[in-house]
């Protein structure tokens, strides 16, 4: 990607070094490549301008799997007839649960503090990061250099530009966190799974939630009949869904706050108390100096990297949302893995990243969970695939649960047990998926998951009951016929 051939050239290299790594951003991708970095006795220094932990601590998955998990009880409250309960009520107190999130936060705080990692051996630095030249970064005026730098700086929720934002009150994935008074009408907008996961939580807290989206559908990188089965639940928890809508401008009169927006033709009003904005992320790459070291970047603003995950200079890397092209806490912690081992081991041996089982979830209820590929993403590439498809609602412990619904859907290679991809729509799903990650990253095909002893009752065998499905497809006829043929001789 990258022709290294007389890229350092106008730069003067120092004769010693301060540090063999620095790394630029304390979220999961700079913890975890700074963690490897002192466990192999490296000199590193981690430097971070705001809080550890990143996003997935303060804004992102940490408190939104707290709120999640609230959203969940109090769901649970309103269903206590299902499981033989009478006369069960609670009343969310919203400033409760949103200080409940924050009591989350501290707790897992100290997994990421500068405490923990300075104990295992990480400088940790405060301040503001500037690339000065491949080898050096200036922190806040103080000067540090280093063999190597990775470059792990996140991103940010992207906020569009449309007429009237700057009047309305609205919120991000950052900021939604500050709401302590629960708004009476709050408007979503995006369809992706930070959007539908924020959705579903707040309408289940008691919110009057209308989520919007451009597309025909929610999650629309997952499969339709995935989609349906989100947006039938939406529904059914109260959610106010718009779809195929085109946001055009916000306006406010006095206390009125309201959404113009383009529907089949058709202008529409919706009225607000607040807005989240769930429109996609932004690599943190302003302020990073990169410019001045002609650094690129990609159309989506991330910055370029190669296979090695090193940009045009083959000392400095990046890795996780500034990178991508996942933007995960445990995609970016794969990354780190391969950036820090490259950085500090590479003259002996260079890894390539490997993204060829990358599995993720969308904490929904139910959850969306995949690794691999769908039915739709096969098709686009031409990839030939058999389709098994199993019913969770045919599974003893989900019935036992109230959580009989969803499916497992596994893509396999005709002819072939070997896995392609498989989506899991349904109670825990995230835990499910886990089987089909490790057979797949250990090329183990259906076969050996239907060999496999799973506990009755749990949700896990509905993974055997999948392979089952897939077997009883694939049973071999000519033998069947011979064996029927054998019991038959045998009874005379």
């Amino acid at each position: 990607m990258f022709n290294y051939s007389g890229v350092y050239k106008g730069f003067r290299k120092p004769l010693k070094f301060d540090n063999n790594l620095t790394v630029i951003g304390a979220g999961s991708a700079g913890l975890v490549s700074s963690y490897i970095a002192a466990a192999v006795k490296a000199k590193v220094t981690l430097i971070e301008k705001h809080r550890m932990g990143g996003d997935c601590l303060n804004t992102g998955c940490v408190p939104s799997k707290a709120l999640i998990r609230s959203a969940r009880m109090a769901h649970y409250m309103k269903r206590a007839n299902e499981f033989g309960l009478e006369n069960v009520q609670a009343d969310v107190n919203f400033n409760a649960v949103m200080e409940r999130v924050q009591s989350v936060i501290r707790q897992v705080e100290p997994h990421d503090s500068v405490e923990r990692y300075t104990d295992l051996g990480v400088s940790c630095v405060t301040g503001t990061a500037r690339l000065t030249s491949p080898w050096e970064i200036e922190v806040d005026g103080r000067p540090i250099s280093s063999r190597n730098i990775i470059i792990a700086s996140g991103g940010r929720p992207f906020v569009p530009s449309l007429p009237g934002v700057d009047q309305i009150t609205h919120y991000t994935s950052d900021t939604v966190w500050e709401i302590r008074e629960k708004p009476q009408k709050l408007l979503v907008i995006g369809g992706g799974p930070i959007g539908c996961e924020l959705t579903q939580a707040f309408t289940r807290l008691g919110v009057n939630v209308t989520q919007l989206d451009h597309g025909p559908r929610l999650l629309h990188r997952e499969d339709p009949d995935v989609s349906v089965e989100v947006m039938s639940q939406f529904r059914e928890d109260g959610v106010n869904l718009r779809l195929n809508h085109e946001t055009r401008s916000f306006h406010r009169e006095g206390n009125r706050q309201w959404l113009l927006a383009e529907h089949e033709g058709q202008t529409v009003e919706i009225d607000f108390d607040a807005v989240l904005f769930a429109t996609g992320r932004k690599a943190n790459t302003a302020s990073l100096g990169l410019e001045a070291l002609g650094i690129e970047t990609t159309e989506r603003g991330t910055i370029a990297v190669n296979e090695y995950l090193q940009t045009r200079f083959p000392n400095i890397y990046a890795c996780g949302d500034v990178a991508g092209p996942y933007q995960f806490t445990h995609a970016a912690a794969h990354q780190a893995w391969y950036a820090s081992v490259n950085a500090l081991f590479g003259r002996f041996k260079k890894f390539k990243v490997d993204y060829s089982v990358m599995p993720w979830c969308t904490f929904t209820d139910p959850e969306v969970a995949r690794v691999g590929l769908n039915e739709t993403e096969a098709r686009e590439q031409g990839v030939p695939f058999e389709v098994t498809r199993y019913g969770i609602d045919d599974l003893d412990r989900a019935i036992a649960d109230e959580e009989d619904r969803g499916f497992i859907k596994v893509l396999t290679k005709p002819g072939s047990d070997k896995i392609l991809g498989c989506t899991i729509v349904g109670y825990h799903a995230g835990e499910l998926i886990t089987e089909y990650i490790t057979a797949m990253k250990h090329n183990m095909g259906m076969n050996k998951i239907l060999g496999t002893i799973h506990i009755y009752p749990t949700l896990s065998e509905a993974n055997k009951y999948a392979a089952g499905e897939w077997k009883r497809a694939h049973a071999p006829e000519g033998l069947l016929n011979w064996v029927k043929k054998y019991h038959d001789w045998m009874r005379c």
